[in-house]
């Protein structure tokens, strides 16, 4: 039985991690058109009880992708320099969508290890009722 908890403890802590990391793709492409903005990302971590590997894992700190804004050339934006231009974001909307897929798709795949873990601990209390 202590499996079965460790495994939707797992299951449950992917989910967790993949659901921030939606919410700053999410922020991300919200702010797309934001002049200056920097694009949010964050790594995924080993989470730890007592030094030791659990298994789950966890959502690290936010960091702020270093790649230059790019530069617009927009005379008419109050924001534009002498020369013309100014900075906008560095989110890349095809980043953003392919990372949104991958999220996804690990977040579903956790629900179904999550899932089968619940399913396996029905069984066996099933079996231990008779």
């Amino acid at each position: 039985m202590g499996e079965t908890v460790t495994a939707l403890s797992v299951a449950a802590s992917g989910m967790e991690a993949q659901s921030m990391r939606l919410r700053y793709i999410s922020e991300n492409v919200a702010n797309a058109d934001t002049p200056g903005y920097r694009r949010k990302t964050a790594a995924f971590e080993t989470a730890l009880d007592g030094g030791t590997g659990t298994g789950r894992v966890a959502l690290g700190p936010v960091e702020l992708d270093p790649t230059e804004p790019g530069r617009i050339y927009d005379p008419g934006n109050p924001l534009a320099g002498a020369d013309g231009y100014y900075q906008g974001s560095n989110v890349d909307m095809v980043v953003e969508i392919a990372d949104a897929r991958e999220a996804q798709r690990s977040y579903e795949a956790n629900l179904k290890l999550f899932d089968q873990a619940r399913q396996m601990s029905q069984s066996l209390l099933e079996l231990l009722r008779r």
